[in-house]
């Protein structure tokens, strides 16, 4: 089985989503880690599914929030970068390469 590993940055993007969407509504945020957890299963069933967002990072779209998980594949483990709003500014996921 493929072993997934959250830099520390991407743990903390995935924190603060959880906690600005709970802001938003109770139960919200918890709605969020399900989609950002649905995500990551389906990245690790098929790593190779999204596109290439820059050099060898992949960007899977939540469906429901809009939210992007980025990757690296490198066989075993994928390795998730960052999980950012869409509309931040591309270099602050990039620079974490």
């Amino acid at each position: 089985m493929i072993r997934l590993v959250f830099r520390p940055a991407a743990a903390k993007d995935v924190e603060e989503g959880f906690r600005w969407y709970e802001e938003q509504r109770t139960g919200l945020g918890e709605e969020f880690l399900e989609e950002v957890e649905r995500m990551v299963r389906v990245a690790l069933e098929s790593p190779q599914r999204y596109p290439i967002a820059r050099r060898e990072t992949r960007r899977a779209l939540l469906q429901r929030f809009p939210y992007g998980l980025f990757y690296r594949v490198y066989g075993d483990p994928i390795v998730v970068v960052a999980c950012m709003h869409v509309s931040r500014d591309p270099i602050r996921w990039g620079l974490r390469q």
